[in-house]
């Protein structure tokens, strides 16, 4: 892989992290277009680690509450009356919520790696995955609020996160989603969403780095860990951005516009696979 095919994909990767539009979606679909097997041990593993760039951008941006959350958590751990606290309740709803995606990945990453790769199931998940937030958008009443975040919610939460694993759902698309069908509101459900992507990401890029660490050595003919690290350091700059961005567009709007370009996209994949003008792998 060269360096500019390396910025590219990290500025996709930063910019769609955590937009409700599968970050690893349109990786896979632009990994294809750039000739690489997208099912290939390094480019699956590449794809895994350069997210890990966005997740630590998000890290930074919610530094503050992050400190917060986690002294109320070890307080509440050490002394008995500090357990009514928000900040300690929400702490231990994450981490029960980070545990459904960590299993399920585990348990079918063979079938996720290769299976799940093709762009028939990128395609066909953009577009019905697209009528679950639609329905969701609508029928959300977004009466409750962050102090109302349960560890019963971060648990369901969690658990859809799962679908996330097929590329063309969105992880981000799937945590929003359940959430505003938990009635929470959407810039909570924003935050909750960065807030779950943290373990469930950085623990796939500490995986697929101690395992496929030769695959991805240019010396065995993988991608190259120098453009590996170019791609993150891009994502983690293209993702702060876009962290703070979306913050202030959810606020305000629908995710209208995020279901008709998925829509879209989705359309026109189909389109290109079955005039095999692109091969599903």
């Amino acid at each position: 892989m060269n360096i500019f095919e390396a910025v590219l994909l990290g500025a996709v990767e930063g910019f769609t992290e955590f937009l409700p539009i599968s970050s690893t979606g349109h990786l896979t679909i632009l990994e294809k277009l750039l000739g690489y097997q997208i099912d290939a041990e390094d480019i699956t593993a590449f794809t895994a680690i350069i997210q890990s760039g966005a997740v630590i951008a998000t890290v930074i941006f919610l530094r503050h509450d992050l400190i917060r959350i986690i002294t109320a958590w070890f307080r509440g751990l050490l002394r008995r009356d500090q357990r009514g606290n928000a900040d300690y309740r929400f702490g231990w709803a994450v981490i029960l919520g980070s545990v459904p995606i960590g299993i399920i990945g585990l348990l079918f990453q063979d079938t996720i790696e290769t299976t799940l790769r093709s762009l028939w199931f990128v395609a066909a998940a953009l577009i019905l995955y697209s009528g679950v937030m639609w329905f969701a958008d609508r029928a959300a009443t977004q009466v409750r609020h962050v102090e109302h975040v349960s560890w019963k919610d971060t648990l369901i939460i969690g658990t859809v996160q799962c679908l996330a694993l097929i590329p063309g759902v969105s992880r981000s698309g799937a945590t929003m989603t359940a959430g505003l069908l938990r009635d929470l509101d959407r810039v909570t459900v924003t935050k909750l969403s960065f807030f779950l992507s943290i373990p469930a990401l950085l623990g796939a890029t500490v995986l697929q780095t101690a395992t496929e660490y030769s695959n991805i050595s240019a010396d065995n003919g993988g991608v190259g860990w120098l453009p590996t690290i170019v791609a993150t350091v891009v994502s983690f700059v293209v993702g702060w951005f876009a962290v703070s961005w979306l913050l202030k567009f959810i606020a305000r709007h629908s995710y209208s516009i995020f279901i008709g370009y998925r829509l879209v996209l989705g359309a026109l994949l189909m389109v290109l696979l079955a005039t095999n003008v692109i091969a599903p792998k």
